[in-house]
């Protein structure tokens, strides 16, 4: 039998009774080790990105702010509420329009996600979110696979029939597309 792991109050969720809500989540104490994630009263915890995650994120999020018409807004790591008890936090993504304040902004406000895979949350990110971005009506989801030697990426739009068609894809670390606006994004910068 294996020994008990040694209790560390300081990364422990606390006892929680039935399904997590919305306002549960939101209540819990602010975490700069982990993502906590909210879907139909479930927690996806998963750690966060390691450095090249992030100097990915960076470099996505910065070549759409760079290239993001005024009435837009580039945001990183940002609470998307979706219908019923959903919250995810994308990588990055353009909001329809700018100044958000709260702690929270409605699914139906943002134009563009993207998400960087890692191995904890690629299945969520390829399967669950990308059905649950799609549902929500999220018209641009950008995805970037780092497992390579050269970071891919790829772009898919909302079609009629509520599923992503790809409309770019990235060619040696570059990626470039004209919607929804244009934009070259240099995955090695």
């Amino acid at each position: 039998m294996a020994a008990p792991a040694e209790a560390r109050p300081d990364v422990l969720l606390p006892a929680h009774e039935g399904p997590w809500t919305l306002d549960d989540v939101l209540s819990l104490p602010e975490d700069n080790s982990q993502r906590i994630e909210l879907v139909d009263g479930m927690l996806y915890v998963s750690p966060l990105g390691n450095a090249l995650h992030q100097r990915l994120v960076f470099n996505a999020s910065y070549s759409l702010r760079s290239e993001c018409p005024k009435e837009f807004e580039t945001t990183i790591e940002l609470n998307v509420q979706f219908d019923g008890d959903r919250l995810f936090i994308p990588d990055f993504t353009v909001l329809k329009k700018r100044g958000a304040k709260s702690l929270t902004v409605p699914a139906a406000n943002v134009l563009l996600i993207g998400e960087v895979l890692s191995r904890s949350t690629k299945v969520n990110d390829l399967v669950l979110k990308r059905q649950m971005y799609a549902e929500a009506g999220i018209s641009y989801y950008l995805i970037i696979d780092p497992a390579k030697d050269v970071p891919q990426a790829t772009l898919f739009e909302l079609g009629d029939d509520e599923r992503y068609v790809e409309i770019a894809a990235s060619a040696e670390g570059v990626l470039t597309f004209e919607r929804p606006f244009p934009v070259t994004m240099d995955l090695l910068a």
